[in-house]
C-alpha cells in the first residue's frame, strides 16, 4: 500500500489588496490560486522574509528608484525559493509592503532546502538591502489565513 499523494501545482494568480494598518498604507499581493490547494499539508511550512526598504515616502511606500532595487531581488529569490522547475520546493504566498518593509510569504516543501538557500545569500551579502527571515512549521495554514481570507473577501 503506498502513501504516495498527487500534488497539482496551481498557476499563480495575483489579487491586489489595498488596506491601512497602524494607519499606514499598506499594499499586499496574494497568489489567490492558493485559496483552494490541496493537499495542504505537503507545503506545511511558512517562510517570512522581511527586507527593509531604504528609499521610503512619508507613508512608508517604496519611491520608484527603490522598487528598482528590492523588485529584482525579490524575484530572483522567488526563482531560486521554487527551484528546480518541474517539482517546486516553494509556493508563492504574497508579498506585502508596509511602513517600509517588504514581507515575502511562500508555503515550503522542504524547510532545509529553503534555509539553504537563504543561509548562501545571507553569508554572500548578496541581499541589496538587510533582510531577516523566519521558517515555521505550520500545517494548518494559520500564518496564510489572513492573506487567503482577503483574497476570499476581494473577490
Amino acid at each position: 500500500m503506498s502513501n504516495e499523494v498527487q500534488v497539482v501545482l496551481p498557476k499563480e494568480r495575483y489579487t491586489l489588496i489595498e488596506y491601512a494598518l497602524e494607519a499606514k498604507p499598506a499594499v499586499a499581493t496574494v497568489n489567490a490560486a492558493l485559496v483552494d490547494f490541496a493537499p495542504r499539508e505537503i507545503f506545511r511550512w511558512h517562510l517570512s522574509i522581511i527586507v527593509s526598504l531604504g528609499d521610503v515616502d512619508e507613508g512608508g511606500m517604496p519611491s520608484a528608484s527603490e522598487r528598482e532595487v528590492v523588485d529584482p531581488f525579490g524575484d530572483a529569490l522567488d526563482e531560486k525559493l521554487k527551484a528546480p522547475p518541474e517539482l517546486p520546493n516553494a509556493l508563492f504566498l504574497a508579498r506585502m509592503t508596509w511602513n517600509g518593509t517588504r514581507q515575502l510569504l511562500y508555503r515550503l516543501y522542504d524547510p532545509e532546502r529553503a534555509n539553504e538557500v537563504l543561509k548562501t545569500i545571507v553569508e554572500a551579502g548578496s541581499h541589496p538591502r538587510s533582510l531577516d527571515y523566519r521558517i515555521e512549521d505550520d500545517p494548518d495554514w494559520r500564518h496564510a489565513k489572513w492573506f487567503l481570507d482577503a483574497v476570499s473577501g476581494a473577490s
